[in-house]
């Protein structure tokens, strides 16, 4: 499922037009990165939480190579999803 795909399936199940419906995730996703950007983390309750993490320099190795490089310093943005979706999905059967 891509963004276009999100945009679409809100269009259906509000019956708003592709323009509010656009409107409406690019919002959604304009304050998710905003508070990221903010080192905030981003809680949605029975979804999960994206938070940004701090990954230090360390050192990586090419694998055809066995050169050894530095990795620099960086941030990650990673997501938890909530005990409540995590048992949601290990309960649903994939038949």
């Amino acid at each position: 499922m891509v963004k276009a795909d999100i945009i679409r399936s809100i269009e259906l199940k509000l019956g708003i037009s592709h323009e509010d419906a656009s409107l409406q995730v690019e919002s959604l996703l304009y304050l998710i990165k905003d508070q990221l950007m903010e080192l905030e983390p981003v809680l949605i309750s029975g979804f999960g939480q994206w938070k940004v993490r701090e990954k230090k320099s360390r050192v990586g190795r090419n694998p055809k190579t066995r050169e050894e490089y530095e990795i620099s310093p960086r941030r990650v943005v990673t997501f938890y999803p909530s005990n409540v979706w995590r048992e949601e999905i290990s309960n649903n059967s994939f038949d």
